[in-house]
């Protein structure tokens, strides 16, 4: 369905489908997540026909002579892919990059050149999908170019590298990742030059300078040492160690020099175990401890991978899924639970593995929405973090558990896990307390203790700002625009709400369910008020969320559109909540219909 869409049979014979819309059909049944009636397809593709529910019988009857004549039959329908070898949408989704880059239509848009102008709701649908399959796409080409980058070759990574930023020339993450190719393959001049054009780009096109990771990537290779003085595996555990007791300490330059210098000396000891312990220690730090930095550590696990040691599957299975870390702070959710496929097998039913990597898997299932399936997985790493005494993991799960609960409206079940989770932070653990103060603030400003919920957030901005986290920044920035909100200040709230969008976006690596958190308030605030930028941020949010696959946000930015003006949006937010188990935004979407339609 990339591309020019076609459908292969196993001897190499494409089979012809007749008509866009039976394409149409095809594509909507392969990207939703559950089966779908055949009424609703009929209103969906076919409303114009005399005969709707005819029109899609005979389109099924095309699309069985294609994948055989036992398929798509019944109501609801189903795509029957047991009968499929390859589909190439979850190829992007779920493949190995290897596989990725060897599809026929990589880059191409989905059901490229079909069209559905007279098919409103579709078309408003197959927008969205359009941009998911090219965030899938990007998600890849970045995924290959890192990892032929770890692998040595320069000149792949580089291709790789030009041709992700060939499909968003503004995504400042592309430029850094070029500029770091280049500056490894040993291109300097070619660096300082794409760096260059990088800030002139972002300052013409934007308006903004590039963060600090642009100037990072250029000095990282300097930033290694060349070889170390340890003389066997003691002193390099003590320097490991050392380097990470200097990061939870807070002490960030001392832990990464450390641990740099553990990686030169690994490679001077020739031991492939130490080298990947190095790797693993210094890229899990950067992706953590060092915001703006998310390339480089992703480069350093992919360099993990890439050395072969026979006794290494719980490292290798800490590289998986740190790496899927990075990519759910990014919001690329898709790869994100396909590296934490690839970590589980080699986590050797260590519980503390398992209890991190079922912690990222509840993390990703949350912000996409799937709230039954991420309270399962939260709770089980929960329950394993505890049996192992990981006491700042089980803190870091009891928020997630408790947003989750925040977020379907159970506020008397968050209530007692979030303040439990502050006072613990509290005591233990205060580079955290931003995040769980936030949310214990959202629901004393739901329970109407407002005077108490702004000074919980003024206390998680005030202490976000003082260690520059912007994800904490953002999130308390969003919280008091919501206080001035409800104290009828709209122009303040505003004006709190475009900062803490500035501050949760600062970096190129910050986490993206944050700041799509933020946007929503504001195209809310905004569309009430009738401010003339509603529509682009309306516009703003939608692609956010479409293209990484947060559905709650889908479904309610397609809600602000329809109160924007946009009909058919109305239409499509009804649909994809339907697989939305959320109690909260289903009363939500039932009050716009009723309002929009009185």
């Amino acid at each position: 369905m990339l591309g020019s869409p076609c459908v292969v049979r196993g001897d190499g014979q494409r089979v012809s489908v007749r008509g866009h819309k039976a394409w149409g059909l095809l594509a909507y049944l392969a990207l939703r997540p559950s089966a779908v009636g055949r009424s609703h397809l009929a209103g969906l593709l076919f409303a114009d026909a005399d005969d709707p529910l005819a029109a899609l019988r005979w389109n099924l009857s095309v699309l069985r002579r294609a994948l055989g004549d036992g398929a798509l039959r019944g109501d609801p329908l189903v795509l029957p892919r047991e009968r499929l070898s390859r589909v190439d949408v979850d190829v992007l989704a779920q493949g190995r990059w290897q596989e990725g880059l060897a599809l026929p239509g990589l880059g191409g848009e989905l059901l490229e050149g079909q069209p559905f102008s007279g098919c409103a709701a579709f078309q408003v649908w197959l927008e969205g999908q359009r941009r998911h399959v090219a965030a899938l796409t990007s998600a890849l080409l970045r995924e290959a170019a890192l990892a032929e980058l770890a692998a040595g070759r320069g000149s792949d990574a580089i291709a790789h590298a030009r041709r992700l930023l060939a499909l968003d020339p503004l995504d400042e993450n592309a430029h850094v990742l070029l500029v770091r190719c280049l500056g490894a393959a040993g291109d300097g001049i070619g660096a300082a030059r794409q760096a260059a054009a990088c800030r002139k780009l972002l300052l013409r096109e934007l308006g903004v300078s590039p963060s600090p990771a642009l100037d990072e990537a250029l000095s990282t290779v300097a930033a290694m040492p060349a070889h170390g003085t340890v003389s066997g595996r003691g002193a390099f555990k003590a320097l490991v160690e050392a380097g990470e007791a200097a990061l939870r300490a807070g002490a960030l330059d001392a832990g990464m020099q450390c641990l740099r210098r553990a990686v030169a000396d690994a490679d001077h000891l020739q031991d492939a175990l130490l080298r990947k312990r190095a790797r693993v220690s210094l890229g899990g730090a950067l992706v953590h401890s060092a915001r703006g930095r998310d390339e480089e550590g992703a480069a350093v696990l992919h360099e993990s991978l890439g050395i072969a040691s026979a006794a290494a599957s719980e490292l290798d299975a800490a590289a998986c899924r740190e790496l899927g870390y990075v990519e759910f702070l990014a919001g690329r959710y898709q790869r994100a639970l396909a590296w934490l496929a690839r970590a589980e097998p080699l986590a050797n039913a260590v519980p503390a593995e398992q209890a991190r990597i079922a912690t990222v898997r509840g993390s990703v299932l949350s912000d996409q929405a799937h709230y039954a399936s991420a309270l399962a997985q939260l709770r089980r790493a929960a329950e394993l973090a505890r049996q192992v005494g990981e006491r700042r993991q089980s803190l870091y799960l009891d928020s997630m558990i408790g947003r989750v609960l925040m977020l379907t409206g159970d506020v008397e079940a968050a209530v007692p896990v979030l303040e439990r989770t502050v006072d613990a932070a509290r005591h233990s653990w205060t580079a955290f307390l931003p995040w769980p103060e936030a949310l214990a603030a959202e629901l004393d400003l739901e329970r109407g203790r407002l005077d108490r919920a702004a000074e919980r957030f003024e206390q998680a901005f005030a202490l976000g700002c003082q260690l520059g986290d912007p994800c904490w920044e953002g999130l308390a920035g969003r919280g008091l625009a919501r206080v001035a909100a409800a104290g009828g200040d709209y122009e303040r709230a505003r004006e709190l709400l475009l900062d803490a969008l500035r501050r949760a976006g600062r970096v190129p690596d910050s986490y993206l369910w944050g700041r799509v958190y933020a946007l929503d308030t504001l195209c809310e605030l905004e569309v009430s008020l009738g401010c003339a930028e509603a529509e682009a941020h309306i516009d703003q949010m939608l692609q956010l969320a479409q293209r990484s696959g947060m559905h709650e946000f889908t479904v309610r930015a397609y809600l602000h559109g329809a109160a924007w003006g946009r009909r058919p949006a109305l239409a499509v937010a009804v649909e994809l909540a339907k697989d939305i188990q959320n109690p909260s935004l289903s009363r939500t979407v039932d009050a716009a219909v009723h309002r929009l339609d009185a």
